[in-house]
C-alpha cells in the first residue's frame, strides 16, 4: 500500500469512528460522510432539523495533496492530528491548513 492509500485509509477510519457519535438532542440530523477518492476530498457533514432550524454543518474535511494530508476544517473539540498520528499519518505529512501561511512553521506540522 502506498502512502497515500495508507493515509487515506486513516482519514476515512477516522471519519467513520467520529460519524457514529450523535448527538443525543438532534434526533433528526443525521452524520455524513463524503468521500471523493479521485480528488481526495473528504467530509464529515452533519444535516437536517433541529426543530425548525435547517442544520447543514461541515464538521470535519480534509485533502491529501502531494502527498500530505491537510486538515481543512476541524470544527469540534478533537485533536485530528494526533488522532491521524496514531493512525499511521507522519507528523512531517500534516498541514493545518485551516492555519493562515505565516502560522504554520509554528504548529509543529508541515508547512504545505
Amino acid at each position: 500500500m502506498d502512502k497515500v492509500e495508507k493515509y487515506q485509509e486513516a482519514i476515512i477510519d477516522f471519519l467513520e469512528e467520529k460519524a457514529r457519535l450523535r448527538p443525543v438532542n438532534l434526533k433528526n440530523v443525521e452524520n455524513q460522510i463524503i468521500i471523493d477518492k479521485e480528488n481526495r476530498h473528504y467530509q464529515l457533514l452533519s444535516i437536517g432539523w433541529d426543530d425548525n432550524k435547517f442544520n447543514f454543518h461541515a464538521v470535519f474535511h480534509f485533502d491529501i495533496r502531494d502527498g500530505k494530508v491537510w486538515i481543512q476544517r476541524n470544527d469540534t473539540e478533537v485533536m485530528v492530528a494526533d488522532e491521524l498520528i496514531e493512525r499511521g499519518v507522519a507528523r512531517e505529512d500534516i498541514v493545518l491548513g485551516f492555519q493562515p501561511p505565516y502560522a504554520r512553521p509554528y504548529t509543529g506540522f508541515a508547512t504545505a
